[in-house]
């Protein structure tokens, strides 16, 4: 499948109405949110979900499903917004975010319909993965597995020994999407404990990898159409992305990884991120 012109306008669209949702729940919820983790991932969580993912929002256990598992956690905001959007629940219930017994809060958890993995610390989502990739691998399921990390969490030294034992059962039905916005909660990741040259590093523990603009949903969008990367091996994509993507005064401030907006920041960023509409 090759994405059209109509197609493409569609996924920016989604992705600002997610970014859209996402600021509105955090904002009224009074306890503001992960901004900065969330805005980033907006066109991966587009693409994935409206031209990749091989799922059915009637039916989110389908034996025959794609797995994604969404390993940071801490982006539940815009991933409930994501899922509401493509018909796994009615939108009106992403106004209970973070409320007592409420399924949706500032973590993943398996109360939501289309989550397939609570997620809270970091790095345990690719391990998850790998497992379930290789199941899917014994049980001859012609499906993938795509997990989405933070750059921030591959610090994690379970990520790399699922990574080691990915490549050795030649998982290539496994694809690990890094969002590398460059921040992590505390700053600069090449400052905090340097990542580069990622590419190379995945590439010595057996991956497929491809570089690509993590805001460009044509380009996404052939990134994920082209994988397995290669026969017999799994695939990483790396997602350039900026933290807090259209965020007012905080896009690419590792500060807008948890924020609670004032009403004056509130209504200009939800006019701004408005005017990102095609119509």
């Amino acid at each position: 499948m090759e994405i059209d012109k109509t197609l493409e306008i569609n996924l920016k669209n989604i992705a600002y109405k997610s970014r859209i949702l996402t600021l509105e729940i955090f904002y009224k919820s009074g306890q503001g949110g992960h901004y900065g983790g969330c805005f980033s991932l907006a066109e991966i969580l587009a693409v994935l979900y409206n031209g990749i993912l091989k799922i059915d929002p009637k039916k989110p256990k389908w034996k025959l499903r794609d797995h994604f598992i969404l390993s940071k956690g801490h982006a539940c905001g815009i991933f409930a917004a994501i899922l509401a959007l493509r018909g796994f629940f009615d939108l009106d219930i992403l106004s209970t975010y973070d409320q007592f017994n409420s399924a949706i809060g500032m973590h993943t958890t398996i109360k939501i319909a289309g989550c397939e993995f609570a997620a809270g610390s970091l790095g345990h989502g690719a391990g998850v993965g790998v497992g379930i990739a290789l199941a899917k691998k014994l049980n001859k399921l012609n499906s993938r597995v795509f997990v989405l990390m933070g750059d921030g969490e591959i610090d994690e030294g379970t990520v790399w020994e699922a990574a080691m034992t990915a490549s050795k059962y030649k998982l290539d039905n496994l694809i690990f999407i890094i969002d590398r916005n460059m921040f992590n909660m505390e700053g600069l990741t090449e400052g905090v404990m340097p990542l580069e040259s990622l590419k190379d590093k995945w590439e010595s523990f057996g991956w497929a990898v491809k570089r690509v603009d993590g805001h460009n949903v044509r380009s996404l969008f052939d990134a994920f159409s082209g994988i397995p990367l290669e026969k017999g091996k799994p695939s990483c994509i790396i997602a350039k992305t900026v933290k807090g993507k259209g965020l007012c005064l905080y896009e690419g401030d590792y500060k807008s990884h948890y924020l609670k907006l004032s009403e004056s920041e509130y209504k200009k960023n939800f006019n701004t991120l408005k005017s990102n509409i095609i119509k």
